[in-house]
């Protein structure tokens, strides 16, 4: 294909009349196309996002950032630069793998997509990964965060561009570290949603703390079903097992309710509870109110506070302009997605060749809102993780993003190549994997 003969200008028009805006959870889930027509697109991405149901904010903000990486596209072609005219297409894989996977061939057969992107659940992630796998379609992950995908189940056609269960817990655990220096804390629990996500992310922190020579008792480990109503078993369990400190993969709706359950209780006051990897996405500190609940350790993919940058003002800035709103974390992972895949195409020449498209992506670097001063964001060849860097904190008053009157504070910063799986761990896991296990056993503190 010969490169970019066509204008990128009207990139964000909607095409397809059928998108709503999701003013509730319980809107109607619609197909929408972004982008340029099926005459004029250099390329087709199709993505699956959810609308409705508890996570159906993280649907919308993703379509959001995929807005502003359309409209920067747009403007460094106004300004004479050779960048790809894409059309994106999206849908509701309902979270449920094989209606994913059905989408995701349509998006093949029916648009002639050359990518797919976005998925926020892990389970549904690997589905359409393998399907990726057999079909020859590069995956750029957006929103899910197992570490399998990219360590024991990676392949050529599959990358991710926000940071993994590894990359969040091996914050968790330099966390962890510290504060037990501090502290002297010994008893560790762990609170999970009971599919891929919330197992890997347990193993992940264990390997990480094991890693680091953090000695510790584990005293329970739970697993909810996702889009659990009631923790309260949870909790009373927890505050029984007289846990020091309690790590959850819980995430969206369900850590809102989690928090908003314990804060009933006496938790707070015995135990800290930490969410390394989305814990401190918006819409948790919208839900939060005023109360900055003693001992909440959180962090997430993406801060609109931090880091205090010109790239991440910016971009929080559009966000707000565009929606009259704050973004949660699925935004500028939906946004890096996009932006990831047309610098890929302009490396490679085009979308014709997959080598060179895999090849584009192999190590590429990407100058991120959420890089810090003097870093950027790049892809590991090996693995074909983003590498990046993450900071953890607790909650503190703060009210430059209504109508949230908290935000988290009192930044620990964690070096990107410091958060990077050691070559032996990715060769140690892989092998297991090819030596027959389903998965990488915990290991015993």
């Amino acid at each position: 294909m010969e490169m970019l003969k066509h204008p990128v200008s009207g990139c964000i028009t909607i095409i397809v009349a059928t998108f709503a805006l999701f003013a509730a959870n319980t809107a109607q889930a619609e197909r929408f196309e972004l982008g340029a027509s099926a005459q004029n697109a250099d390329a087709v991405i199709g993505c699956l996002y959810p609308m409705t149901g508890r996570s159906a904010t993280y649907g919308r903000d993703s379509i959001s950032g995929i807005k502003i990486a359309l409209q920067d596209l747009e403007a460094e072609a106004k300004s004479g630069l050779d960048v790809p005219n894409l059309r994106v297409i999206a849908d509701d894989p309902r979270s449920k793998a094989s209606y994913a996977v059905r989408l995701a061939q349509d998006f093949i057969t029916n648009d002639n997509a050359k990518f797919f992107c976005g998925i926020v659940s892990s389970g549904v992630a690997h589905a359409v990964s393998d399907l990726a796998k057999n079909e020859k379609i590069i995956m750029v992950g957006t929103d899910h965060a197992s570490s399998r995908l990219s360590i024991e189940a990676g392949h050529d056609y599959y990358f991710r561009v926000t940071n993994d269960s590894w990359t969040s817990m091996a914050a968790g655990a330099r966390y962890l570290r510290d504060l037990q220096k501090e502290t002297g804390w010994k008893r560790l629990a762990f609170v999970g949603p009971d599919y891929d996500y919330g197992h890997v992310s347990w193993t992940d922190l264990q390997l990480a703390l094991d890693e680091l020579g953090v000695e510790y008792e584990t005293v329970g480990d739970l697993w909810p079903k996702l889009y659990e109503p009631d923790y309260s078993i949870y909790i009373n369990a927890l505050q029984s097992a007289k846990a020091d400190v309690v790590v959850t993969a819980l995430w969206g709706g369900d850590f809102i309710a989690f928090i908003k359950q314990a804060a009933s209780t006496r938790f707070f006051e015995t135990t800290r509870l930490a969410n390394f990897d989305t814990g401190a996405n918006y819409d948790v500190m919208m839900a939060l109110g005023d109360q900055p609940y003693p001992g909440l350790i959180l962090s997430a993919r993406h801060h609109n506070n931090w880091p205090d940058t010109g790239r991440n003002k910016r971009f929080v800035k559009q966000f707000h302009d565009m929606t009259g709103r704050y973004p949660t974390y699925a935004a500028e992972g939906a946004y890096t997605g996009i932006i990831a895949i047309a610098r890929a195409i302009e490396k490679a020449g085009g979308v014709d060749d997959d080598r060179a498209l895999i090849t584009a992506l192999e190590g590429l670097q990407l100058a991120l809102p959420e890089d810090p001063p003097g870093f950027a964001s790049y892809i590991d060849p090996e693995t074909h993780q983003i590498v990046q860097a993450q900071a953890v904190g607790t909650v503190v008053h703060n009210e430059d993003f209504p109508p949230s009157k908290l935000m988290v504070g009192n930044w620990a910063i964690y070096d990107a190549e410091d958060l990077k799986p050691s070559k032996e761990m990715v060769k140690r896991r892989r092998d297991a994997v090819a030596g027959g296990s389903e998965a990488v056993p915990p290991p015993t503190p």
